[in-house]
C-alpha cells in the first residue's frame, strides 16, 4: 500500500507536550459546520496536540491520508480511499491510515475521543491512557445510519472510560448502558451571537428581502419539518423565510419553492451573527420523528444570545427547559406555530431579553470544555491508579 501525504503545516504546531495529545475519530467534517466537536477540540488544541480523523472520501485511485493543520491549531486526516471497497478492506485501509498518522507524528501518549461508534472497526487495536466517547447525537435514528452501528457502539461503551451526552434526553437513554456518564447540552459562544445585537452590516443575500424576516441557519436535512415551513409560508405571503445552511441526505429538489422562502446555503460560523442581525424572529420547525427525539440544537441558545425570539417545535431539550422557563414558544401544528410567530413578533424585547441573558450566563463553551476536561482528567487518573494496582498484584504474585 502506497502513502501518500499533504504535508501542508507539518513543521508547524509539532512540539512535546507535558499532557497527551488528543485523536479524535469523527464522523464529521472539520470544515463542514462549526458545532460542538469544533468548539470543545479547538480548546483542547491551545494545550495539547489534537489530531481529528475524519470519515474517508472516496474515489482515489490509492489510499491517501491528507493531513493539514487548522486555524484553531488542530490537525485534519481525511483518508481518500478506492470506491467499492468491502466492509474488511475498508477498515483494514483506514487502520494503516490511521497508524501511520500516529507513527509520522510521534503520538504515542494519548486520549481516544469518539464522536462515532463506527470507528470501533478500526480503532480498536489502539491503546490510548483513556477513551472518550461524547455522544453527541442518536446516530442510529438518522437517515443511512449503518446496519452495524448499535453493535458499535455497544463495543464503544465497554471500552469507555468516560461518556458525555450531548443533552438530556441522550442522558436518559445511555445512563444506564454506562458507570460514568454526564450530560452536556449544547452550550453557547455569548459574545460571538451578542454582536448580532448591535450595528452590523447587512450581507449582500439577505439585504434585498423585506421584513418581516423570519429565520433558520444549521443543516437542512431529514430533522426538518418541510411540510411546517412551506405552510407557514403559504399561511402568511407577506413574512419572508430565510433558510441557512447545506442540504444534505434529502434530494434538493424536494424542498418547497415559495416566492417568501429563501434558502442561502451554508455560511461560515463567522458570518451568521450578520444574518442574525436581520432578523425578526428565529426558527427551530424540526420534524417530531426518531431522528429528532434526542436532539438538542446548538442553535437554541446561539438565537438568544443574539437577542432574538424564538419559536419551536416541541422537540424536548427545546422544551426542557426554554419553553418551560418562557424563554422560546412551542408550537407544532401550522396554526399554533403561525400564531406563535405572530406573537413572538409582536413581543416586547426590554422585559424579556433580562430574563434570557440571566439564563445564558449561565452557560458558555469555555465551562463546559473545563468540566470536561476535569472527568477526562479523572478517568485518565483512575486509570493509571487501576493498571498500577494491577502491576502491584502481579508482582506480588510472582515473589
Amino acid at each position: 500500500m502506497t502513502f501518500k501525504w499533504n504535508t501542508d503545516g507539518m513543521d508547524r504546531g509539532v512540539s512535546s507536550q507535558e499532557l497527551p495529545d488528543l485523536v479524535c475519530l469523527s464522523h464529521l467534517r472539520w470544515n463542514f459546520v462549526f458545532q460542538r466537536p469544533q468548539h470543545l477540540l479547538s480548546r483542547f488544541a491551545r494545550e495539547r496536540r489534537v489530531f481529528f480523523f475524519e470519515e474517508p472520501l472516496y474515489g482515489s485511485q490509492e489510499p491517501q491520508l491528507h493531513v493539514t493543520h487548522s486555524p484553531e491549531g488542530v490537525w485534519v486526516a481525511v483518508p481518500h480511499l478506492p470506491e467499492g471497497l468491502d466492509e474488511q478492506r475498508l477498515m483494514a485501509m483506514q487502520q494503516l491510515l490511521l497508524d501511520e498518522l500516529l507513527t509520522r507524528h510521534a503520538v504515542k501518549h494519548y486520549v481516544s475521543w469518539y464522536y462515532t461508534p463506527m470507528a470501533m472497526g478500526f480503532s480498536r487495536h489502539l491503546e490510548p491512557l483513556t477513551v472518550v466517547y461524547d455522544c453527541m447525537d442518536e446516530l442510529s435514528a438518522f437517515r443511512g445510519a449503518p446496519p452495524a452501528l448499535l453493535h458499535r457502539e455497544a463495543e464503544l461503551l465497554m471500552r469507555a472510560d468516560v461518556v458525555f451526552t450531548g443533552g438530556q434526553s441522550l442522558y436518559e437513554a445511555k445512563r444506564d448502558r454506562h458507570p460514568n456518564v454526564h450530560a452536556f447540552p449544547s452550550s453557547v459562544d455569548v459574545p460571538h451571537f451578542a454582536t448580532a445585537r448591535g450595528n452590523v452590516q447587512e450581507p449582500a443575500d439577505q439585504a434585498s428581502i423585506p421584513h418581516p424576516r423570519l429565520g433558520f441557519f444549521g443543516v437542512v436535512d431529514e430533522r426538518m419539518d418541510l411540510e411546517l415551513l412551506e405552510a407557514v409560508a403559504d399561511a402568511r405571503p407577506d413574512w419572508q423565510l430565510v433558510i441557512i445552511g447545506p442540504v444534505v441526505k434529502i434530494d434538493p429538489a424536494s424542498l418547497p419553492r415559495r416566492p417568501n422562502l429563501h434558502f442561502l446555503g451554508g455560511k461560515h460560523y463567522k458570518e451568521l451573527p450578520t444574518y442574525l442581525a436581520g432578523w425578526d424572529v428565529a426558527l427551530l420547525p424540526f420534524a417530531r420523528n426518531e431522528s429528532t427525539r434526542f436532539i438538542s440544537p446548538t442553535k437554541t441558545p446561539e438565537y438568544l444570545a443574539a437577542g432574538k425570539p424564538v419559536v419551536s417545535t416541541s422537540i424536548r431539550d427545546v422544551v426542557r427547559p426554554y419553553g418551560e422557563l418562557g424563554l422560546v414558544r412551542i408550537a407544532d401544528t401550522p396554526e399554533d406555530f403561525v400564531r406563535a410567530c405572530e406573537a413572538a413578533l409582536a413581543e416586547e424585547h426590554a422585559a424579556w431579553l433580562p430574563r434570557v441573558d440571566t439564563h445564558l450566563a449561565t452557560m458558555s463553551w469555555d465551562n463546559t470544555w473545563s468540566r470536561m476536561k476535569a472527568l477526562l482528567d479523572g478517568a485518565t487518573q483512575q486509570r493509571h491508579e487501576e493498571a498500577t494496582l494491577r502491576v502491584e498484584a502481579l508482582r506480588e504474585q510472582t515473589t
